[in-house]
């Protein structure tokens, strides 16, 4: 029988804790999901929906999230400056796990 072993244990390298780099942050998840729900959102909009997130906080999450390959920045050019965001191929795999939170949520809140 082969018992798992934490002292040979090596969570740094694993899949669990390159998923959380990519959204973890405090707005990673929301941004996600709105998108998730919208599909293509401006900046805008999502400033809207996500009140409490400061403009530049939204700026910089996006442009990481960009890097990371999970969002994606459509600018159009027109005066005023007109951008759309998406989910990528690989923020869309995703949705299965948000999906599950917002199970998850609905069936334990109070």
């Amino acid at each position: 029988m082969d018992l798992k072993s934490i002292s040979s244990s090596d969570l740094e390298n694993s899949g669990f804790m390159y998923t959380l780099s990519l959204i973890n942050g405090k707005y990673k998840m929301v941004i996600l999901y709105c998108l998730m729900e919208f599909d293509i959102v401006r900046f805008n909009q999502m400033k809207k929906y996500i009140n409490s997130i400061s403009y530049k906080t939204l700026s910089l999450t996006l442009k990481e999230m960009e890097a990371d390959g999970l969002v994606h920045r459509e600018e159009y050019p027109q005066i005023p400056p007109k951008v759309e965001y998406s989910l990528t191929e690989r923020g869309r795999s995703l949705i299965s796990i948000l999906d599950a939170m917002c199970t998850w949520g609905e069936e334990n809140k109070d």
